[in-house]
């Protein structure tokens, strides 16, 4: 008999990988230079030169058991060194490679991060807007999640509500700064807060409440934008970290897990995920992208055309009357859509070639996600599309 479980997730399709594949499906037919796709977060910026020229030395140069061999279960030895290293000089760290494991990306992340920390039945939570991915990652671990409200003025944490929820059959709290979908970075007061109710509430319930920070996005930050490393505020915090944005490298598929040094069971994380792998059939990123990342793990791709798009599309919702709050970071953007439904002026947004994605499945109703990871000249000719839609229909 097949999986029911999984079938029945055939009906619920990406709404993000449906607008995709439909914007490529209009580019075919009027040629994807006139369709305005802020659909999907795929980096539109070239790998460092450093990367490429990497990999052409370890593929010249070392031998092919090196290169292709199967890892230690528990990674690269010289990748976890170099990561640990990146990390201690730029937050005021002392991980050791003991305290980091290499996974397939911020996802493989996570799922072996809330897996370690949690058994099924217990609950995470997490705060709206949100990846819509948490679902099936907690669902998959036997997990229920929660999510707080959005606090729609500010898209820091809803406090009050996630006081409201937290009680003592909460094992986790995942967050994601700077986040995916509204652009928000964490603040140094929200952070502070946050890590004094889980040292407060851990005490009162009498078992630790883990922190899991999710940060593709950490290396995209805009200028004046406060936007401290999770970790620095609360010692049982595991960090989930991809280098798919900060390199442009989504596709190798290559990230870690760091436990910080203070957290409980920090002697045992690491080998535990080691396990974990035995169970969900993962077993560490590609050898030869671990060499190579080692190489230049402290460095990004040229990341500065992010925030030169987001300006130019925040000062064009702003003066089209649009509510948005200005990104921190990341390549996202999230206003509130001019009419209630985000859903029919997503719709209505597509007769104009213009790909948005409501963000109700972020847990915002009412909003919608620009990704404007494209060419600038592409914004640029976009806004002007923009304005356009918004004079006719809306005006």
């Amino acid at each position: 008999m097949i999986n029911e479980t999984y079938k029945s997730m055939l009906g619920a399709k990406s709404v993000i990988r449906e607008l995709s594949e439909y914007a490529t499906k209009r580019g075919n037919e009027i040629g994807y230079e006139n369709v305005f796709d802020f659909s999907l977060g795929n980096p539109s910026v070239e790998v460092p030169r450093e990367f490429t020229d990497e990999m052409i030395r370890l593929l010249e140069t070392e031998d092919t058991m090196t290169l292709h061999g199967y890892t230690p279960s528990l990674g690269n030895a010289m990748y976890k060194e170099a990561i640990a290293k990146s990390l201690n000089e730029r937050f005021g760290m002392n991980y050791g490679p003991e305290h980091i494991f290499p996974t397939t990306g911020a996802a493989g992340a996570i799922s072996h991060a809330v897996r370690a920390v949690t058994k099924p039945g217990d609950r995470v939570i997490t705060f709206a807007p949100f990846f819509p991915e948490y679902r099936p990652y907690m669902e998959g671990a036997g997990l229920e999640l929660l999510v707080v409200p959005a606090d729609t003025s500010s898209f820091q944490i809803n406090f009050d509500a996630f006081e409201d929820m937290l009680d003592e059959s909460v094992m986790a709290v995942l967050v994601n700064t700077p986040n995916n979908p509204s652009g928000i970075a964490y603040s140094t007061a929200t952070l502070e807060r946050l890590s004094s109710i889980l040292k407060e509430k851990s005490a009162k319930f009498g078992h630790t409440i883990f922190l899991l920070s999710d940060e593709p996005y950490r290396e995209i930050v805009f200028e004046g934008a406060d936007a401290p490393y999770v970790s620095k505020f609360y010692d049982n915090t595991l960090s989930c970290y991809s280098f798919s944005k900060s390199l442009s490298l989504p596709g190798e598929r290559i990230g870690y897990v760091a436990v910080n040094p203070d957290c409980e069971g920090a002697d045992v994380i690491v080998p535990m995920c080691g396990q974990i792998s035995r169970g969900t059939g993962h077993n560490c990123p590609p050898s030869i992208i671990q060499q190579a990342v080692a190489r230049v793990c402290g460095m990004t791709a040229d990341l500065s055309v992010y925030e030169t798009n987001m300006n130019i599309i925040y000062d064009t919702l702003t003066d089209l009357g649009f509510t948005v709050v200005k990104p921190g970071g990341t390549f996202y953007i999230m206003p509130r859509a001019l009419e209630e439904s985000s859903i029919e002026f997503c719709k209505k947004a597509r007769d104009y070639d213009l790909i948005f994605v409501p963000a109700d499945g972020f847990g915002a109703p009412g909003y919608f996600r620009m990704a404007y990871c494209i060419d600038t000249e592409k914004v640029e000719r976009a806004m002007v599309r923009l304005r356009q839609f918004v004079q006719e229909v809306y005006r």
